[in-house]
């Protein structure tokens, strides 16, 4: 365990190393979808990265680290942010599968128009959009993911300390293409509920051209909206599974990013 001291002669050296060690974490916080949310204040994650800097200063075994004011210094904060940015990426794009897939249903469903203000980016939102997230965030905590990430941030110090090495191209590689994997996991999630969605058009198609007389909106629209309700309560099993499958994977490239290989276990 590094003690601390807090003499003024070495004041200088200790508040740097507590500064270095809080910019990945408050790069990662910032990133998160789990403490990045407008409804946390700035000054909140600032503190909150600068607590966990001198947990890690105290706890974590540490290199040599650069000068301040140097060459090599710079070159240890642009890596620190970029390792940073990446751990709270892949959460980010994990919970943005549920939000592309909620606006694949209710632009199907006729319910484009219905928004309100998403709590975590204090936008429009879909309403549909924002009950996914919810649902997404929900499962994320009641799962225990946040410790194995917050595990997986402390760890990351141990296998990439801080002034070292950055993020190799492998890993930029493996972040693009989890883009591909979050958007096959919002078709997955959406695709049942589209699909019922479909027939309801192609059977409300065969009436209206049964039956010309017949208003095709006044029909179409509430029969829409009722088959995909019903269809998102049958189907909430499956998707369920989906997001627990796209937290696995989001933590499972964390782990690979802090290069501690499986993720420490996924949820």
């Amino acid at each position: 365990m590094n003690v601390p001291d807090f003499g003024l002669a070495g004041l200088e050296a200790q508040l740097w190393q507590v500064l270095l060690l809080s910019i990945r974490c408050g790069a990662a916080l910032f990133a998160a979808p789990m403490l990045g949310a407008m409804a946390v204040p700035v000054p909140a994650r600032i503190l909150a990265s600068l607590a966990l800097g001198h947990f890690l200063a105290a706890h974590v075994p540490l290199a040599a680290l650069p000068a301040p004011l140097s060459l090599a210094a710079a070159l240890a904060v642009l890596h620190e942010v970029a390792i940073g940015l990446a751990l709270g990426f892949v959460l980010q794009l994990a919970f943005a599968a549920a939000l592309i897939a909620a606006e694949q249903i209710a632009g199907t469903m006729g319910l484009a128009l219905a928004t309100a203000i998403d709590p975590a980016s204090g936008a429009q939102a879909g309403a549909l959009g924002t009950f996914l997230g919810l649902v997404m965030s929900l499962l994320f905590f009641a799962s225990g993911a946040h410790l194995l990430w917050f595990e997986l941030l402390v760890e990351s110090y141990r296998l990439l300390p801080a002034g070292g090495a950055g993020l190799g191209p492998e890993q930029a590689r493996e972040i693009a293409l989890f883009m591909g994997l979050g958007l096959a996991s919002a078709a997955a999630i959406a695709a049942p509920v589209v699909l019922v969605l479909l027939l309801v058009q192609v059977v409300t198609g065969i009436i209206a051209r049964a039956a010309p007389a017949l208003n095709l909106f006044a029909l179409g629209l509430p029969a829409g909206v009722l088959a995909g309700i019903a269809a998102l309560i049958l189907a909430l099993p499956a998707i369920l599974a989906q997001l627990r499958s796209a937290i696995a994977a989001a933590l499972e490239l964390a782990g690979a990013i802090a290069g501690t290989g499986a993720g420490l276990g996924a949820p």
